[in-house]
């Protein structure tokens, strides 16, 4: 079949994008062909035809073909090699715990490679407990996907313990408010597909292995955050169970630990890196399958939801909710592609050229909420994405830049930056630069109290503050103005930080999110840049004012927008009250 093709079929094979998958042509044959002999065959014709075609292009994508073919070709003998060794061996033989932990991994939903162990050692007999923490969904989620893989082949149960903390970095009830309602939305879908779902409350290094030792778990699997707050957690329960702990990266498109092994200079370095994997992990997800109902003998309390809704919500009044953002997982896919939704014609049309221009908000995807409480993985995103592509190409791939590249180069700072937050964790002639304009004279200072309350001299400053405070998000192109306007109306650039830090991290509906850290850092610190002409306060840190924004939008129409937006948020706030 393969030699049958010419060489004007192999050119127009639809390989036009690095982030769109090759077509799985390989997998008809693998039946037919013995694997030696398909894997020969397929190599064989690309070769043939390399020296015929003369772009480039064609070259690389056919190199990816050749990868895509590899992969079916070696799944299809992995399956076999399965079925085999399910008839001569069983789980309770006794290869070293290593091996036993690789066995393990080595499946067909979930590629091994998004997976690695946190503490190694034989998985034991007993149900496989998922610990969510970052990525909060049923559907499309390879921690959870993991799990089921691993517990079908132990013959096992599968349940999902979610941890609530009374406090996480500042958030309020804005923030615990969209996550419990997106949790509560989820529970019933577990359920039906016979996983158990625990809700735990309190510090996780004493709940997850209470659990864990009162159900005999023989496997703990976690999401993956490059946080400190979220890793020195997951230390803490490694060292207090008794059970291996795998880790599965389930946020990212490409691993974290996949895409590269240290902390890149920035974007260009890393969109390479993740190229090159593209072809192997952008693939569409299994279902999750049909269970056996939960029937252990330790089963989930009931969680009374209205009851803890308003617990949060009076504990957290300070920040009160906003509505412009339903949460839950089919509110997350509705946002991406339902009516009205980022991905429908009149919306995603205005990406590539509108969505720097905080005076058309509808340019905006919008799906940051849901991305940063794992309601909607990103990888999902960037498959329906892709489907969009022929029609309004420059909009999908700037899309596809951003939702992929950008925000896994965040992933990889704060991954390899445990001080991700420091002016320490700057390059070189950054810190360099600063210190040498400390004392350079501040036409304006603000304290901490006025920046929150947006009463400083500047009109647009004020705007996009006042809309962080009362809508939960401030478009995209002002979180930079926002965070450079600190740095120059504040003492120094560890005060800018802090602030900049604080109050992103308190209103934001998307903060304590390694992008929002990395915002931050660019912005004040030169992170993932470089250094620019020389000038006061900034030294070589990249500037914009006011009159460069005057340049690019309309700066009274945003205004008069967010003047809109506070005065309906205002107004619900009090009838609320009433």
């Amino acid at each position: 079949k393969f030699l049958q093709l010419s060489r004007q079929q192999v050119q127009a094979l639809h390989f036009r994008s690095p982030l769109t998958r090759p077509p799985r042509l390989a997998q008809p044959y693998v039946r037919t062909f013995p694997a030696s002999l398909s894997l020969c065959i397929t190599l064989l014709t690309l070769a043939l035809h390399f020296s015929a075609i003369n772009s480039p292009y064609i070259r690389a994508r056919c190199c990816v073909a050749v990868i895509s073919f590899r992969r079916d070709i070696a799944a299809a003998a992995m399956s076999s090699k399965r079925k085999t060794d399910a008839g001569t061996s069983s789980p309770d033989d006794g290869p070293s715990a290593k091996k036993t932990a690789t066995a393990a991994i080595s499946g067909t939903l979930v590629n091994p490679k998004r997976v690695r162990e946190l503490k190694p050692g034989p998985v034991g007999n007993g149900p496989v407990l998922l610990w969510m923490s970052r990525d909060q969904r049923m559907n499309d989620n390879w921690a959870l996907l993991h799990a089921i893989e691993v517990a079908q082949q132990r013959k096992q149960q599968v349940a999902v313990a979610f941890n609530l903390v009374p406090a996480f970095l500042g958030a309020g009830a804005r923030q615990f408010g969209f996550m419990l309602r997106g949790l509560r939305e989820m529970q019933p879908r577990l359920e039906a597909k016979g996983i158990a779902f625990f809700l735990l409350k309190g510090d996780p290094s004493q709940t997850l292995p209470d659990l864990a030792s009162r159900l005999g778990a023989g496997l703990m699997v976690t999401d993956y955050s490059p946080l400190r707050l979220g890793r020195h957690w997951r230390e803490q329960v490694c060292a207090a169970v008794s059970v291996p702990v795998h880790e599965v990266d389930a946020h990212n498109v490409v691993p974290v630990w996949v895409a590269s092994d240290k902390r890149e200079v920035g974007a260009r370095t890393l969109r390479p890196k993740i190229h090159k994997h593209l072809p192997e992990f952008l693939c569409e997800f299994p279902e999750v399958s049909q269970l056996v109902p939960w029937s252990h003998a330790v089963k989930p309390e009931p969680v009374d939801w209205d009851a803890l809704l308003e617990e949060v919500l009076t504990r957290g009044s300070a920040v009160p909710e906003v509505d412009w953002c339903k949460p839950g997982e089919d509110a997350g896919i509705q946002a991406l592609k339902g009516p009205g939704g980022f991905l429908s014609p009149s919306r995603l049309s205005l990406y590539d050229t509108k969505r720097n221009d905080p005076a058309t908000p509808k340019a905006l995807s919008n799906l940051s909420p849901y991305l940063h409480f794992g309601q909607l993985a990103p990888q999902r995103a960037a498959l329906e994405a892709a489907k969009h592509r022929a029609k309004f190409k420059a909009a999908v791939e700037s899309f596809l830049e951003e939702l992929v590249i950008r925000r896994e180069l965040s992933d990889n700072f704060c991954h390899y930056t445990p001080n991700y937050d420091s002016l320490d964790c700057a390059a070189e002639w950054a810190r360099e630069s600063l210190e040498k304009h400390r004392v350079d004279k501040r036409e304006h200072l603000y304290t901490r109290a006025q920046l929150e309350a947006g009463r400083t001299h500047d009109e647009l400053w004020n705007a996009c503050q006042l809309e962080m405070v009362h809508v939960g998000k401030m478009h995209g192109y002002m979180r930079m103005y926002w965070a450079k306007k600190i740095l120059e109306w504040t003492g120094g650039p560890e005060e800018a930080i802090e602030i900049a830090i604080y109050l992103n991290d308190r209103y934001e509906l998307d903060g304590r999110d390694p992008s929002g850290y990395v915002g931050v850092m660019w912005s004040m610190a030169g992170i993932h840049d470089m250094g620019w002409t020389e000038r006061p306060i900034f030294g070589k840190i990249r500037y914009m004012n006011y009159n460069g924004c005057k340049r690019k939008f309309d700066i009274k129409a945003y205004c008069a927008y967010v003047d809109r937006l506070v005065s309906e948020a205002k107004a619900k706030h009090r009838a609320k009250g009433k």
